[in-house]
């Protein structure tokens, strides 16, 4: 009785793989909004009423596509910090930027899907968080180790509006830890440019007017780096 169950489990979640490959594929072609159900079905030779055994509406089809695309950049960018040796920290970030452009222009429709127009009427649950989550933890991850060993050079605070200190509050609280508020808030400046910077070579700004387009990336990460003030020194934070 337990190995049938462990077969049907095994044929549930092959199918589940097949209509979201299927799903994938009519992304590229269709979007997000043309997504249909019933033309997944169609296409695996199912009457459209069984998809919905596995996909209640297109709604849960969409989830899961987001879901598996955050999980997918999410790994690729673990898997590039993985590569580096811990107190490389511009090594470190310099990697994590590639590995996001490189999974975007590898998956330019999975990325569309999370960083392009939002698909009108759908909200994302609860269960998306998790995986939109991955690839920032390695990025938070990487400035509380730096800020740990002594290879951030503090900035001077920067004049901003009134109510900037409760932000950056909040995303110490949220992701960055222990650094000082001013590191935490160049850490979200710098991370909202390496999507920034990718979604203008994705979706076409650059288009007849740069054409070196992974050197001007390169470039980019590394004043970041510098706008981060990571340094090649490494030591211990006096206490």
């Amino acid at each position: 009785m337990s190995a049938g169950r462990t077969a049907r489990q095994r044929v549930r979640a092959e199918l589940i793989r097949e209509i979201t490959d299927i799903a994938r594929r009519h992304l590229a072609t269709e979007g997000a909004n043309g997504l249909s159900l019933r033309a997944v079905a169609r296409e695996m030779g199912m009457v459209s009423s069984a998809i919905h055994r596995y996909f209640p509406t297109k709604d849960a089809l969409l989830t899961a596509l987001i879901i598996d695309a955050f999980n997918s950049v999410g790994q690729a960018v673990e898997d590039a910090d993985a590569t580096c040796p811990r107190e490389d920290f511009v090594g470190r970030w310099l990697a994590l930027c590639r590995a996001i452009r490189e999974w975007a222009l590898a998956h330019p429709h999975e990325y569309a899907l999370i960083h392009g127009t939002p698909v009108p009427g759908y909200r994302a649950p609860a269960d998306t968080v998790a995986p939109a989550s991955r690839d920032g933890v390695v990025f938070a991850r990487l400035l509380g180790e730096a800020w740990a060993a002594g290879a951030i050079q503090a900035p001077e605070p920067t004049p901003a509006p009134a109510g900037h200190h409760e932000d950056a509050a909040r995303l110490r609280e949220l992701l960055f830890g222990d650094v000082p508020g001013e590191v935490a808030l160049r850490g979200l400046h710098a991370w909202t440019w390496i999507y920034g910077a990718v979604s203008f070579e994705l979706f076409g700004m650059y288009d007849n007017v740069i054409e070196e387009r992974a050197a001007t990336f390169e470039h980019g990460a590394l004043s970041m780096a510098r706008y981060l003030g990571l340094s090649a020194w490494r030591g211990s934070r006096p206490r």
